[in-house]
């Protein structure tokens, strides 16, 4: 009786001879996986559908010595969402190769809980609830689908779920090996506080994190072009002179500046806003501006807006 699937028989006929040693003296397969599980008194053994023909065979080898069998449940096989079984082609296999691309372990348990089990509609389950109300009995007989944006949804809500300390050591290793060297970790808070509500996997977080670590602002050809240009450069010197006034880098203060800045020019807000983005990141999208300069701090902010002004010539 299989927990999932419930009665399976098999006909006599369709069980060939049982070879359980071969000929070298190297026990086979389904004698190993018998013994192996007798001696670590095993009790249920969870496994993938395509092990189902080689039960009858194992149970007729526990019968043979004299042992209970475990409960048996055969877990239908995940397939790609090109169809068929998962496969590298259709992307990664290897829990630890998601973990490499930047998923959380809580993501990635709810996810696979989710895939061919359900509890009404309830999508997100922290892994008390999973044990409360996760049943064998209630996994699907069909195969799953492998669905990848469902995934990443997952991943960024646990992103956001974690507290600002947390998520930053999580961040740590994909921005080490980035090679970017990190000296505090109050920043790399700052980073997973900015960014929590943007990126979906922590990989994805670290290269949006990038112009915070590197030298040389790297610009896009088309928000340079747009936002760094002789009509903005007065923008920029104006900031630059206004910011350097302010004492404190709060959210207070720098709105002030922006919005003072936005009067002095006869313009909108985020029309003085954009070039300083743009001079501080070398994007268009970027976290708030306020969060932006706190993180980079004084120095580097009034340096990388200087280097803006020279490249506008």
């Amino acid at each position: 009786y299989d927990i999932i699937r419930g009665r399976i028989t098999f006909r006599c006929e369709e069980l060939d001879d049982l070879i359980i040693l071969r000929s070298d003296g190297t026990p086979t397969y389904n004698f190993t996986v018998v013994i192996d599980d007798m001696l670590m008194d095993i009790t249920h053994v969870i496994r993938g559908d395509d092990h189902i023909n080689n039960t009858p065979r194992q149970l007729l080898i526990y019968e043979a010595l004299g042992k209970e069998p475990p409960k048996f449940a055969h877990v239908p096989l995940i397939h790609g969402e090109q169809g068929g079984r998962m496969s590298k082609r259709q992307g990664a296999t290897s829990l630890l190769e998601y973990k490499e691309e930047g998923f959380l372990p809580e993501a990635m348990l709810n996810y696979l809980a989710r895939l061919g089990w359900g509890f009404g509609d309830q999508e997100v389950f922290s892994k008390e609830e999973l044990i409360e109300k996760f049943d064998l009995s209630d996994v699907s007989r069909s195969p799953s689908i492998f669905n990848m944006e469902k995934l990443l949804w997952l991943n960024s809500h646990y992103i956001k779920a974690r507290n600002d300390e947390a998520l930053a050591m999580a961040l740590l290793p994909f921005l080490e090996r980035k090679g970017y060297t990190i000296k505090e970790m109050g920043k790399v808070c700052s980073i997973a506080r900015a960014f929590k509500g943007r990126a979906r996997t922590l990989k994805e977080m670290a290269e949006m994190a990038s112009f915070f670590f590197e030298k040389e602002v790297k610009f896009d050809g088309a928000a340079k072009e747009r936002f760094l240009n002789s009509e903005t450069r007065p923008i920029l010197e104006e900031f630059l002179t206004a910011f350097s006034s302010i004492r404190e880098l709060s959210e207070e203060a720098l709105r002030a500046l922006f919005e003072a800045l936005a009067r002095r020019f006869g313009k909108r807000l985020v029309d003085v806003v954009q070039p300083v983005r743009v001079a501080l990141s070398g994007r268009d999208v970027t976290p708030g501006i306020f969060e932006v300069i706190q993180v980079l701090g004084r120095e580097t902010t009034e340096q990388r807006v200087r280097k803006a002004i020279e490249e506008i010539g």
